[in-house]
């Protein structure tokens, strides 16, 4: 898979692919993640980005000159676009399993005080995380981006993305290792009996406390 993010700040992604799973995914040529400043596509002079709203209102509006430049410059037959936005629809583990069967993704981070209304034709999908305000669309596209790729094919074992919270709609159940007490705080007896079928059966009456929770 390729992921491209369209972004005015690139370095907030330094960690994130320089880590953990998404590090190994890159690293053992599962995903390939480019983050692309797409300030280099302004024609402006100064490479502005961005402007005033027709109309008036406050703050200024990603421009869709740059977006439309890059987006075109790097766009193939199997890209899917998305735009983050607290417009968009709620995100979700069912999104992020279709998203993850996608051979090209490309990403735009909205910003400011929103993007020119034009820029959502140019996409297959709006997404939000949340309702709630951030700065910017980074932190949800880091969010969708490593939502995606653990579920890249090779990239974590199957067993542990059976095990997860939300497969089969529900949260994970509650996992405990050595010691066996701590401080008067004690491993349920079940998951140390070796019976595997009352095992199951009791992490599966934890997932549906916590899930009613």
């Amino acid at each position: 898979m390729r992921i491209d993010i369209l972004t005015l700040f690139p370095s907030m992604f330094d960690g994130v692919i320089s880590t953990s799973i998404i590090k190994r995914a890159i690293e053992s040529n599962k995903v390939s993640i480019n983050i692309i400043d797409f300030r280099k596509y302004s024609k402006d002079l100064h490479h502005k980005v961005d402007d005033t709203p027709y109309g008036g209102g406050a703050g200024m509006v990603l421009s869709i000159q740059p977006i439309y430049d890059c987006i075109n410059d790097i766009k193939t037959d199997d890209s899917y676009i998305i735009l983050t936005s607290p417009r968009g629809k709620r995100y979700n583990q069912s999104k992020a399993i279709d998203l993850s069967q996608n051979k090209h993704i490309i990403i735009i981070c909205g910003h400011y005080e929103g993007v020119d209304e034009r820029v959502n034709e140019l996409c297959d999908d709006i997404i939000s995380i949340g309702d709630f305000v951030l700065t910017g669309g980074e932190i949800p596209a880091m969010a969708i981006t490593d939502s995606v790729v653990r579920l890249i094919d090779g990239v974590i074992s199957k067993e542990s993305l059976d095990s997860e919270s939300f497969n089969g709609n529900l949260l994970d159940f509650p996992v405990y290792t050595k010691p066996y007490d701590f401080m008067g705080m004690k491993v349920p007896d079940v998951l140390i009996s070796g019976d595997h079928k009352k095992i199951d059966e009791y992490r599966k009456s934890q997932q549906l406390l916590v899930d009613n929770n």
